[in-house]
């Protein structure tokens, strides 16, 4: 049974995308889910109460806990990969921060996503790298206040060349510099497993090293980030690995279902997508 001492929960951002956004808590309820996980959801980085609150709706009726939140990313449909190191996105970025704490307080979330950004040639790396460090200040000191952790992703480059924290040790520097040159604690590393795999790192020895500093994780199979079973990875055995390594957080199913989404998930035993803490 893989991962037996995990929790999982689904990305509602990349499954069930079949249906509306305001419809996809409750089909993850069917599918047998307690909990679940969105890239930020709006077209604005903040938008009116009432589409927030619709979204309150969906997942007070569905009773699914959200346990991870992207803060705005910018469009990703059209390639941006987040804001907060482009200088002509760190305004918009600024903006989202407390509407995206805000939403994530009131569901009791405690994992926010900021992706770093794509590269700004007129910008440079070094100056890119100073706003994104101010602005993940920003954020993690606002995440503080309600008790919310910040991670940092690292997306392969073979899907985003342009996307500059591409492994586990770029994450994991950033997040460093973050902890001891800026004295912020609350801030991780998101573990996106498809994402390392696809950069070709040894997932079982990330997983078994790096375990227990993990913020957040992911997971699709690799190449193809279909469901587990569809690629080469061996997730089972990887899954099973996280479960020893000190890592206490979730697992985000990431992937993109081959056929419907509900179809997706019999290489997971309902009895372990109910696992977890109550949903409000």
């Amino acid at each position: 049974m893989p991962g037996a001492a995990l929790r999982y929960d689904v990305n509602l951002s990349i499954l069930f995308t079949e249906l509306p956004l305001l419809e996809r808590p409750a089909a993850a309820a069917a599918a047998g889910f307690a909990a679940v996980e969105l890239w930020w959801p709006f077209a604005e980085p903040a938008p009116p109460d009432r589409e927030l609150d619709a979204l309150h709706r969906a997942l007070d009726d569905a009773r699914v806990a959200l346990v991870a939140l992207n803060f705005d990313a910018g469009d990703m449909a059209a390639g941006e990969r987040g804001l907060l190191s482009r200088p002509g996105g760190s305004a918009r970025f600024r903006e989202n921060v407390e509407v995206a704490v805000g939403f994530a307080a009131a569901r009791g979330c405690t994992v926010l996503n900021a992706l770093y950004g794509n590269r700004d040639v007129r910008a440079g790396e070094a100056a890119q790298r100073e706003l994104a460090v101010q602005n993940l200040v920003l954020a993690a000191r606002a995440a503080a206040r309600v008790g919310a952790t910040v991670v940092i992703e690292a997306l392969n480059s073979v899907e985003n060349p342009d996307y500059p924290i591409t492994t586990s040790r770029d994450a994991l520097a950033l997040v460093d510099q973050l902890r001891f040159a800026h004295g912020v604690s609350n801030v991780a590393f998101l573990a996106d497993l498809y994402h390392l795999a696809r950069m070709g790192e040894p997932i079982a020895e990330v997983v078994a090293a790096w375990g227990s500093r993990f913020g957040h994780v992911q997971i699709a199979d690799s190449p193809g980030r279909g469901q587990p079973g569809t690629g080469e990875l061996d997730l089972p055995g990887v899954l099973n690995r996280l479960a020893f390594s000190g890592y206490d957080g979730w697992v985000g199913l990431e992937y993109r279902p081959v056929g419907p989404s509900a179809d997706s998930f019999g290489w997971l035993p309902r009895e372990l997508r109910a696992a977890g803490e109550a949903v409000r």
